[in-house]
């Protein structure tokens, strides 16, 4: 089977949006041979990730949250502090991994996503 490539252009729309969309995209759904047990061999490119359209107030008032294990050691990360350090496309990457199922085959569809600014 080809490998194939499905472009996207998030200039001007919203993350969740896109997310959504490339979720549904990285599951293999779109495709006629769809299988759950296996990653379909589609390759998602966003182009444009830093023209996404965010709110001021999201990305000030949402957080990211991580627990490392110790206490008091839950860790928040505004949107904004993660925009400024990593990028968009992080916020965009971590928003499509939110959205795939939890399972084996999650970190090899999130390596078919190739996401450039």
């Amino acid at each position: 089977m080809a490998k194939a490539e499905y472009i996207l252009d998030a200039e001007g729309k919203a993350i969740g949006r896109v997310a959504s969309e490339v979720a549904v995209l990285l599951g293999g759904k779109t495709t006629p041979d769809f299988e759950r047990n296996l990653v379909s061999a589609l390759t998602v490119k966003i182009i444009n990730a830093s023209k996404v359209k965010v709110i001021n107030d999201k990305l000030t008032k949402r957080y990211h949250k991580h627990y490392t294990g110790m206490p008091g050691g839950l860790i928040k990360t505004s949107l904004a502090t993660t925009a400024a350090k990593k990028g968009y496309s992080e916020l965009i990457r971590m928003a499509v991994a939110g959205m795939l199922p939890n399972n084996k085959l999650k970190p090899i569809r999130l390596k078919n996503l190739i996401i450039s600014e």
